[in-house]
């Protein structure tokens, strides 16, 4: 990225967001604010990936079941506490600091590419 913050398209095409289904949930007490451990079903090119993210204060762990998400899959693996985290599930903040999901808004087949 340059000093103006603008990236090149280029650069756009190096993130590989995908889609994926969330199929697990849970607490996440280890982790210093609370968070869950996620795991997601991005297809079979590059199957089930787990992350962890901070999204308690909008999300309870049976809503996000069956939830499909969008996801960075090519960063490398990052250690979150006792957990490697594959992925980052991608969201907006509100006002409040606390993150809404960024998701697509009809179902998809999983490991879609953003388009």
């Amino acid at each position: 990225m340059n000093e103006s913050g603008i990236i090149t398209w280029q650069e756009f095409q190096n993130v590989d967001l995908r889609a994926g289904t969330v199929t697990l949930a849970d607490e996440f007490p280890e982790a210093r604010n609370p968070a869950y451990k996620i795991t997601v079903d991005f297809g079979p090119e590059i199957g089930l990936r787990r992350t962890s993210a901070q999204i308690t204060a909008n999300y309870t762990k049976e809503e996000l079941i069956g939830r499909q998400v969008i996801g960075v899959v090519n960063f490398p693996p990052k250690q979150i506490g006792p957990m490697m985290s594959e992925f980052l599930i991608v969201g907006f903040y509100r006002d409040d600091g606390s993150v809404i999901l960024a998701v697509p808004d009809k179902s998809i087949p999983n490991g879609a590419e953003l388009a």
